[in-house]
């Protein structure tokens, strides 16, 4: 998760959970964390806009995640809660208040799909190809890999460990996302990173140009 906070933005995370996958006879959520929710990217469109436009074929209903003031994210017409562990514990706190969210909210969710929300070019195969290796691998997690990088918040989790999660955050204090999967089993899907990283994200103004100047190359494609 990049922590780079930059002049005159305010920094949200926004996360989500619930969706329903035929294609794999399932149910499962979407967690979707967005960062920097006022920063205009691709074709000068709000970050979210581009996340959400990405995120719509691959779930059913997205929950925000917010440990700041809920207003600026109500206009999307979507939940927003907090982390359910205090003091701004990292990314694992945001999934587990997804999985908490969905066992409460959504009975018999299996799954929940974590994004980070500066990804303005995710795949339009995330959902899918995540619980295809996941599948393939016998594992109880997955996460994405895009070129030599593995990026362990676009993740696929289970709600059934949320406890387990409760346990290393609340007990354990642990932060680092690689340890607790580690424990579980995780399945690694891979996508190239040319012509561009489906996850490339933008943090920085400069980022901003590249997204955008990518953005109209493929409006031209």
């Amino acid at each position: 998760m990049c922590i780079f906070k930059p002049p005159n933005f305010s920094s949200h995370f926004i996360e989500k959970s619930s969706c329903f996958r035929k294609s794999f006879n399932l149910n499962c959520s979407l967690l979707l964390r967005l960062r920097f929710h006022r920063y205009f990217s691709p074709l000068r469109k709000p970050l979210i806009a581009h996340i959400l436009a990405a995120l719509a074929p691959q779930t059913g209903d997205i929950l925000i995640n917010s440990n700041s003031d809920p207003a600026p994210f109500l206009k999307y017409g979507l939940p927003v809660l907090p982390d359910v562990i205090a003091g701004f514990q990292g990314p694992l706190a945001g999934i587990l208040a997804g999985l908490d969210w969905a066992a409460a909210h959504a009975p018999g969710t299996e799954w929940v799909v974590s994004v980070p929300g500066d990804c303005p070019f995710l795949p339009p195969d995330l959902v899918d190809r995540l619980h295809a290796v996941r599948a393939e691998a016998g594992t109880s997690l997955a996460c994405a890999r895009s070129g030599d990088w593995r990026h362990p918040v676009v993740g696929l989790w289970r709600v059934d460990l949320r406890d387990d999660l409760r346990h290393a955050l609340t007990v354990e204090d642990l932060r680092k996302i690689e340890i607790w999967t580690a424990r579980h089993g995780v399945a690694i899907a891979s996508w190239p990173d040319q012509p561009i990283d489906p996850f490339f994200n933008v943090n920085t103004p400069e980022d901003v140009a590249t997204a955008d100047r990518v953005a109209k190359q493929q409006a031209h494609v």
